[in-house]
């Protein structure tokens, strides 16, 4: 009898993200104020390719497979840009993710990084326009929980940080 668990496939281990201070989430937020843009466009224009497209499936049905169909080619191009866009999206998405990055809403601009409060993992909370980051949220929290930084926690140096705890992500 053969063991069932050497077919598994072994458990990823993910390392905990990396723990932001306001002060280096601060730096980042230059960076931020141009991709979040970018990547809203993205998903606008995503948007836009799938009405396009679901408006050619509608017409035509599964004619506008056929090779020799008039606008097969204009549905390829759309599959094209479709796959192009959404894997630029994820790509940028997960190299934030990377770097204990969130972004939880880009019609807001909303992006959380991972921080410590009190000594405990939070969200340190940013939204496109604010001049800096100085709110957080508990992590099953979100925006409407959003409280003020202390002060100490705002100057903290990234040695005073301590290490990434280790937990479930």
């Amino acid at each position: 009898m053969t063991d069932p668990s050497a077919s598994r496939t072994p458990v990823e281990r993910r390392s905990p993200p990396r723990l932001w201070t306001p002060a280096e989430a601060n730096q980042r937020i230059g960076e931020l104020e141009e991709l979040l843009p970018r990547l809203r466009g993205w998903v606008l224009r995503l948007r836009e390719v799938h009405e396009e497209s679901h408006r050619l499936a509608e017409f035509w049905g599964a004619d506008i497979n056929a090779v020799d169909h008039a606008d097969h080619l204009l549905k390829q191009r759309l599959d094209a840009e479709w796959q192009n866009l959404t894997r630029r999206l994820e790509e940028a998405v997960a190299g934030l993710r990377k770097e204990g990055i969130e972004v939880k809403d880009l019609e807001q601009g909303t992006v959380d990084f991972y921080g410590l409060e009190g000594g405990e993992v939070v969200f340190l909370c940013w939204q496109r326009g604010e001049p800096s980051v100085e709110f957080y949220h508990p992590l099953a929290g979100s925006f409407r929980n959003r409280r003020p930084i202390a002060d100490a926690a705002r100057r903290a140096s990234p040695s005073a940080r301590g290490p990434a705890p280790s937990g479930p992500s």
